[in-house]
């Protein structure tokens, strides 16, 4: 093979000595060549990659095919998923510039190196968004009657209806501060809205600041629905940001409002507890969860028309540079505007409802149905509800003697836990491993334990060191003189409200061999001492990655050997070195592999001699994709695995996961066809990455039927779409 090319990345990994040097930029690739498959130009960097799912999901605003309002939602989905960007991996990289940190990704950049590609990805990310809800948005919903008027548009009753509003329910609320030597700058909350304001004259005690700050309370809507009487169109709104403005100088009497400017702080989020030296983790994140609201900067939004001198007096207080700031054009926190869709009563400009459905088989009494077969849920498709209604049986059930389960993130007002609280009340031995550092649930989850603890209920948090990321629930039954373990194991949380927009896989089983590693794996998290050999899962920290590597190497096997090889992956980042290396060596063997990864991925696909036989796609629609589903031809024995866990390092290696096999016939063939070629087949939401880590939306051909594999699997499996 002869590869030419101006920036041949196979020929920079090629090992030195076995380089075969044709001419300029020519590379011949013999039989005994060997790649350096460490080497940094096989990956994409982590944190690029992700900045480039949040641009996919940025993208669905964009898409005129879909629902206005619906578009709407997508565009304050991408500005939480940056906020969070900012707060936890930005935080970080700064953290690791300021130290001098030297590289420690595969792609062998520096912290520095990394900050300054997120710097120019994330401004021109910011202003993508700006301009798509000015130039697009606004305009698209003015056209259905739904406004955001200006100041400068309001009628003289809207005016009046407004100076109400901010007298009646603003000016009682607000405590604006003036700057001096007695007042200095306010410590700002985290994310929270807040107006520079530059005044002139001075106040009853004679003083002259020149600039105070008004904070806007959390409590406060950041827009308001005007009335009937005062409204001209359907749905007229103003955003908070422009009633403070339009009023503020009567937060300042007697004195000259020369101009107010809003600015939003984003600042380090991450959470730190030294697990080797607190004895109680739950007091200790509680005592950590405060500082999260004032944590270090590392983004700083202002209007774009604040000017140079009021920005640079901001940028020095809070210690940021000027690739630190962000100046936009429109509200400096866009993901308030998700409640719009709900506020609006246009059914027409949503996506339409649907009635999730039951698979068949599944009966009233569930301990009968999954003895009769095991049953796959595929959410939202599927009803989360078999999931809550078995624990439900299983509190009110007489022979039931013991409930175990995990939860990592459950939902402020959780069915599942009230139904654990109805169970531990009615003496069943209850056992729940709450995960405390969930990331943003921390202080949910703390108030979870406290009432499981008070309802009698038995509540670990986890092993020290490793989250608990296992999705498990182990019901054991009392039959026939003897014991029955009933399990539900799943792919995504025990939420009811995000199995309605996730997609995810649950298994209800009786296995006698699955129930039996389910309770291993309840003995290694709630008791000390070494866990005992599964039989059936693969389990991180111990089994999991080193079971999916022997798999891909068996794959990579049967392809040398000239027998059928193929592997499908769908997951929601691929991240671990080894993983990749593996994946690489299986696609140089003449492996097909295909991954459908949503977000994260650092795998190069595309290169010729290297990952020529790897294809990559991501798909991004209605649901958040979800599932991590695993498949292997084995020769034509297919092995097909669900898991909690993604291909990830930390996944792999640092956490506790839990991986099970499907084994029923039926139920393996519904995953591959439903589950991944379905989503292989799609050419309306997939995006596909090429070597250079670009990705580029499909459109299906004009003699082509679109497919989508969200909308074909709501017309499957739901029973109203």
């Amino acid at each position: 093979m002869t590869i030419q090319t101006d920036n041949d990345i196979a020929a920079k990994c090629l090992k030195k000595e076995s380089a075969t040097i044709l001419g300029k930029n020519v590379v011949s690739f013999g039989e005994n060549q060997e790649f350096d498959l460490s080497c940094a130009e096989l990956y994409i960097n982590r944190e690029l990659s992700l900045l480039a799912f949040h641009r996919r999901v940025l993208a669905q605003a964009t898409d005129h095919t879909m629902p206005l309002l619906e578009r709407l939602r997508f565009l304050g989905i991408a500005s939480t998923n940056l906020d969070e960007f900012f707060e936890v991996r930005v935080a970080i990289f700064k953290q690791q510039a300021a130290f001098g940190a030297l590289p420690s990704g595969q792609d062998n950049l520096s912290p520095q190196d990394v900050l300054n590609r997120i710097g120019v990805a994330a401004h021109q990310f910011v202003d993508e968004q700006y301009r798509l809800l000015n130039e697009s948005l606004f305009p698209a919903l003015e056209k259905e009657g739904i406004y955001f008027l200006k100041r400068d548009c309001w009628s003289n009753a809207q005016s009046q209806w407004i100076r109400e509003y901010f007298s009646e329910e603003l000016l009682p609320i607000l405590s604006p501060i003036g700057l001096d030597p007695a007042h200095p700058f306010p410590r700002i909350l985290n994310k929270s809205l807040n107006f520079i304001v530059s005044l002139e004259g001075k106040d009853a005690f004679g003083r002259e600041s020149g600039l105070a700050v008004v904070q806007a309370p959390r409590a406060l809507p950041r827009f308001v629905q005007l009335p009937q009487g005062v409204s001209e169109h359907p749905y007229d709104f103003v955003f908070l940001s422009s009633i403070i403005h339009a009023h503020v100088e009567d937060l300042f009497p007697g004195m000259k409002v020369t101009g107010c400017y809003q600015f939003r702080l984003t600042r380090n989020s991450e959470l730190f507890v030294d697990t080797e030296e607190v004895d109680d983790l739950l007091r200790a994140l509680q005592g950590e969860l405060p500082g999260r609201r004032y944590g270090d900067s590392v983004r700083l939004e202002v209007a774009d028309n604040c000017p140079e001198q009021t920005v640079n007096f901001l940028l020095k207080q809070f210690k940021v540079g000027r690739q630190d700031l962000y100046q936009v054009n429109g509200p400096v926190n866009l993901n308030r505007l998700l409640p719009l869709p709900d506020v609006v009563n246009r059914p027409d400009l949503k996506y339409p409802s649907f009635t999730p459905g039951l698979p068949r088989g599944l009966g009233r009494n569930l301990f009968e149905s999954i003895r009769e077969s095991d049953i796959l849920l595929h959410h939202p498709f599927h009803s989360f509800a078999p999931v809550i209604d078995l624990v439900r049986q299983a509190a009110a059930d007489p022979q039931v003697l013991a409930i175990k389960q995990t939860l990592y993130r459950t939902g402020a007002d959780s069915v599942m836990v009230d139904a654990l609280v109805q169970a531990a009340r009615a003496d069943k031995e209850v056992t729940v491993v709450i995960e405390l550092r969930a990331r943003f649930d921390e202080e949910e989850n703390i108030r979870l334990a406290t009432r499981l603890q008070e309802a009698g209920a038995h509540v670990v948090y986890g092993v020290v060191g490793y989250k608990t990321h296992a999705k498990m629930l182990l019901i054991v039954r009392r039959e026939v003189k003897k014991l029955r373990r009933y399990v539900h194991l799943g792919t995504g949380n025990y939420h009811a409200r995000t199995a309605r927009v996730y997609t995810d896989y649950g298994l209800l089983t009786c296995d006698k061999e699955i129930g039996e590693d389910v309770h291993k794996m309840f003995m290694q998290l709630t008791t000390l001492g070494k866990g005992a050999k599964l039989r059936k899962l693969l389990q991180s920290p111990f089994t999991l990655k080193t079971g999916m590597l022997e798999r891909i190497e068996r794959e990579a096997e049967n392809a040398r050997q000239g027998k059928p090889a193929h592997i499908m992956a769908k997951m929601n980042a691929l991240t671990e070195p080894e993983v990749i290396s593996a994946l690489y060596k299986a696609s140089m063997a003449g492996v097909k592999i295909d991954l459908i990864v949503r977000g994260i991925c650092c795998l190069r696909p595309g290169i010729p001699g290297i990952s020529e036989n790897i294809q990559v796609r991501s798909i991004v629609g209605r649901f958040l994709e979800h599932t991590r589903t695993y498949y292997f031809q084995n020769d034509d024995h297919p092995e097909i695995f669900c898991a909690s866990a993604d291909w990830m390092d930390r996944n792999l290696s640092k956490r506790v996961e839990e991986c099970y096999p499907v084994e029923n016939p039926d139920l393996k063939k519904r995953i591959v066809e439903e589950g991944l070629k379905l989503y292989l087949q799609d050419n309306t939401q997939a995006w596909v990455l090429d070597r250079d880590g670009n990705y580029t939306r499909l459109t299906p051909p004009a003699d082509a039927t679109p497919i989508s594999a969200q909308q074909t699997l709501l017309q499957r499996l739901a029973e109203k779409a």
